[in-house]
C-alpha cells in the first residue's frame, strides 16, 4: 500500500486568500490607473492622442506576439 499524502492546513488557507489578494491586486491596479489617466487628459489633446496610439500600438503588438507563440 502507498499512502496518499495528506494536505496541509497552510496550502489550504493560503488557496482561501488568493482571490483576496488578486481583488487588492486589481483595486490597486485600478485606482492607479485612474490617476494616471486624470494626469494624462490634464496635459492636453496631443498628449492624450499619443497616449492612445502607444498604447493601441501595445496592445497589437502583445496580440501579434501571443498569437504567434500559440501557432507553435
Amino acid at each position: 500500500m502507498t499512502a496518499t499524502p495528506v494536505p496541509v492546513a497552510a496550502d489550504a488557507l493560503l488557496s482561501l486568500l488568493l482571490p483576496f489578494w488578486q481583488l487588492v491586486i486589481g483595486v490597486f491596479v485600478l485606482l492607479m490607473l485612474a490617476v494616471s489617466v486624470r494626469r494624462l487628459a490634464s496635459r492636453g489633446r496631443s498628449r492624450m492622442t499619443t497616449a492612445l496610439v502607444v498604447s493601441g500600438a501595445a496592445a497589437v503588438a502583445l496580440a501579434m506576439i501571443g498569437f504567434l507563440i500559440q501557432g507553435r
